[in-house]
């Protein structure tokens, strides 16, 4: 049948209609393709080369790692330490994919069928960004533009890079990079800070619905953050959601999530600023420590020093986070209920929190003083500022935040009221120190970093009182070869003008009187007789015992060689007393305190390594003669508190909230209390075989004290954290601390064993007076 023209022209056009669709067709994705290819030449913009693609411009935090294991805390601007995908939880995994990309293992960067759905429904059904392109886009790209046409080229360059990462990365390794890149606030940068912001733990530790509550953020982290109160309820619902689409993935059944969708959000809020968590005085000398490793150690492969905020660092210290958080509960536990005592003894107290001194000395001398070391007079001096102008300033009242032992508190105050409010603060610090090794496993430098920064235990010189003695009595011990059992009489005694330099005769007071007694040397230091240190020190002499002193580590730079120096009258650190009662319980060799065992940098290449260097200072029999002399303190002397067998005075009680301590009479424990003049003062050393740590409180000015020696004595204000410390890390058993005697050497020829005099003689150390020395020169 023939075919009419009418036809036949209107199959020609459809013939070329046809040709010109597929031209068109063809050219289209021609001009796309070449598009792409002037893309990835970079004409519309460079694009990071194969180098950028491997090392990301990333900033990396600095991790703190205990010996323990633990994350102590990290140096950040961005609070960022990757995590690899081993150490993501296969729930996490399941709920990212779900919600965020279905296709992900499927495609090679760019989703076509989700790209064809963005388009055909102008985004309304999802948009078509696969996990890969929002890695490209956090990682190399700009904020998306308002310009279409600047858009277009953005998402194409995010195309480009997507398909070069997915040839450059695994599945696996694209997943780990994008969760550790996104930040979730609250300097939760990347999944590792959220996890443990949020939930206090590692990812690989998360449950399901708290995987869905952290995958649920990644569309906004601020619209759906689950600890704003504006945003709680979406939260809910978007991490609701995820079950959903894990449910529609196969990766949950129906049942559990209903299940789950009735939960509410559970959070255990841990912030990780740089003085929140544990060991905040710690890090804060760390910190010092690193920057000054950092100039003396660049970076050997272009000499560039290394920045501890950026450059991802892993610093091992030796802390332990166990025995870290027992010292800080204990430290609070103590502190809380002293300072409210020592509140209560001042109220009317006119001078408060002052004593010893007239209101026009408070005012000029402290708080004046105080004043014009603060910040508010440096920078309103760099502004010009005159003198009266700051002083005035301080007089006005102004909003603040202040610290109490209940919280912190919002008030009106004027700056120099803040400046006392802050001082009737008495303070504390605590070192603890594995002597075998010099390794410091606590250290609390004070009650709150956050409000008072001065750090007590490295920073801090104050007098150590009769924590000092022990260093006379080990002189006296290695000169003269004395026994503990060695006796002498506790009457007066007089070292006259200019023996040893002194300006007067020195004759020292026994602050719980009664004079005309026959004592051992340890019943002596025991209850700290000044009259027979007195002895001592004219026995051996005073360069003598300094000398003795700068073996054990202490700087004696400023310390003069004065009769005095038996009671304790020169500054020192904690840090250096800590370090110098090691000696002693690691039979005279000397371990300077270890912080740092190594650093790693981002890839694990060690950069430093800790080599232990030990000094014999000591001979071992003295060593231990003088350990056996501070038996003494805690069996007869003020340390026998620490004893189950000793009565609580109901004066006490108040402040000894952990007593019992849980030390048995029998076991070996061997320290010393310290207090200083006036009760400025209050120390406790104390030592196991394996453990010494050392106490300090007081206030920040010697005239912040205590009006009497029941509650101003180092028994009463220090000894209390050592024994609650104690009490904790032997409550942990797999801490290990030692409960044997102290090693005693084979040819010991001193005698030690003064059991019949004590028994007859000494104290019970139910209420053995107090430690207290006159430090008049």
């Amino acid at each position: 049948m023939a075919v009419s023209k009418a036809e036949a022209k209107r199959k020609e056009d459809l013939r070329g209609n046809v040709i010109l669709f597929w031209k068109l067709v063809a050219l289209g994705v021609g001009l796309v393709a070449l598009v792409l290819i002037l893309t990835s030449w970079g004409v519309f913009g460079a694009l990071p080369d194969h180098t950028k693609l491997e090392n990301p411009d990333t900033d990396l935090a600095t991790e703190i790692v205990t010996a323990d294991g633990e994350t102590l805390g990290k140096f950040y601007k961005d609070n960022r330490t990757p995590v690899a995908y081993e150490d993501l939880p296969q729930n996490m995994v399941d709920a990212l994919v779900s919600t965020e990309d279905e296709r992900f293992f499927e495609h090679s960067g760019i989703d076509g069928y989700g790209t064809l759905r963005a388009v055909a429904y102008l985004g309304s059904r999802g948009g078509a960004s696969t996990i890969t392109q929002q890695l490209a886009k956090n990682y190399f790209t700009d904020q998306p533009s308002s310009n279409i046409l600047e858009r277009i080229g953005q998402k194409l360059k995010e195309w480009i890079i997507s398909i070069r990462l997915e040839r450059q990365y695994t599945k696996e390794e694209i997943i780990a990079q994008y969760l550790n890149q996104i930040d979730f606030l609250y300097n939760a940068d990347g999944v590792r800070s959220a996890s443990r912001i949020y939930f206090g733990k590692e990812p690989k530790n998360l449950n399901v619905e708290e995987s869905a509550v952290i995958v649920a953020m990644l569309k906004n982290p601020r619209q759906y953050n689950p600890r704003r109160e504006i945003s709680k309820e979406k939260s809910l619902q978007r991490r609701n959601q995820v079950f959903v689409q894990m449910v529609r993935n196969d990766k949950m059944t129906e049942t559990v999530k209903d299940s789950l969708r009735a939960q509410p959000i559970e959070l255990d809020y841990n912030p990780e600023g740089h003085n929140d968590g544990m060991a905040t005085y710690f890090r804060e000398y760390l910190r010092s420590w690193l920057d000054n490793w950092i100039e003396e150690n660049p970076n050997p492969e272009d000499g560039e020093k290394y920045n501890i905020y950026r450059d991802g660092l892993k610093v091992n210290v030796t802390i332990d986070s166990r025995m870290q958080n027992i010292a800080e509960r204990a430290v609070t536990s103590h502190m809380k209920n002293l300072q409210a005592e020592f509140d209560k003894q001042n109220r009317n107290l006119k001078t408060a929190p002052f004593r010893d001194v007239t209101e026009e000395e408070v005012n000029e001398k402290i708080l004046g003083t105080a004043m014009r070391r603060s910040e508010r007079w440096r920078l309103m001096k760099a502004q010009g500022k005159s003198d009266a102008e700051i002083k005035k300033s301080f007089l006005e009242k102004t909003d603040m935040t202040i610290f109490s032992w209940n919280g912190n508190v919002d008030t009106v105050m004027t700056p120099i009221d803040s400046i006392r409010y802050y001082k009737k603060f008495l303070q504390a610090g605590m070192m603890s120190m594995e002597p075998q090794t010099g390794h410091v496993k606590a250290w609390v430098g004070g009650i709150n970093h956050e409000h008072f920064k001065y750090d007590h235990v490295k920073k801090g010189k104050r007098q150590p009182g009769s924590t000092f003695k022990p260093f006379l009595y080990a002189t006296a011990i290695d000169l003269l070869r004395y026994s503990p059992c060695r006796v002498y009489s506790d009457g007066e005694y007089t070292i006259p003008a200019g023996r040893y330099g002194n300006m007067k005769d020195w004759s020292p007071k026994n602050s719980s009187g009664g004079y005309g007694n026959m004592r051992t040397l340890k019943d002596g230091l025991a209850n700290s007789v000044n009259t027979i240190s007195a002895r001592l020190m004219d026995e051996v002499g005073p360069q003598a015992v300094l000398d003795r002193v700068k073996t054990l580590g202490i700087d004696t730079s400023n310390m003069s060689a004065q009769p005095a120096l038996a009671l304790g009258t020169e500054d020192v650190s904690l840090y250096e007393m800590v370090a110098a009662y090691g000696v002693f319980a690691n039979g005279g060799i000397y371990n300077e305190p270890v912080l740092v065992t190594s650093i790693e940098d981002k890839n694990g290449t060690v950069l430093y390594q800790y080599v232990p260097e030990s000094k014999d200072v000591l001979n071992p029999e003295v060593a231990y003669v003088t350990v056996k002399l501070m038996e003494g303190v805690t069996q007869i002397g003020s340390g026998a508190r620490l004893k189950d067998t000793w009565r609580v005075n109901q004066s006490y009680a108040n402040i000894l909230t952990d007593y019992p301590y849980g030390i048995s009479k029998e076991q070996d424990i061997a320290g010393k209390t310290g207090t200083t003049q006036n009760q400025s003062d209050g120390w406790f050393m104390g030592m196991v075989p394996n453990l010494v740590t050392g106490v300090w409180v007081g206030g920040e000015d010697r005239s912040v004290h205590f009006p009497t020696i029941t509650y101003g004595q180092g028994a009463s204000m220090a000894l209390p954290i050592w024994g609650s410390f104690m009490k904790g890390v032997y409550k942990d058993e797999s801490i290990g601390i030692s409960k044997e005697p102290f090693p005693r050497p084979t040819d010991l020829s001193i005698q030690v064993d003064c059991a019949v005099y004590d028994m007859e003689n000494g104290t019970n150390g139910e209420d053995s007076g107090d430690d207290s020395d006159e430090l008049d020169m």
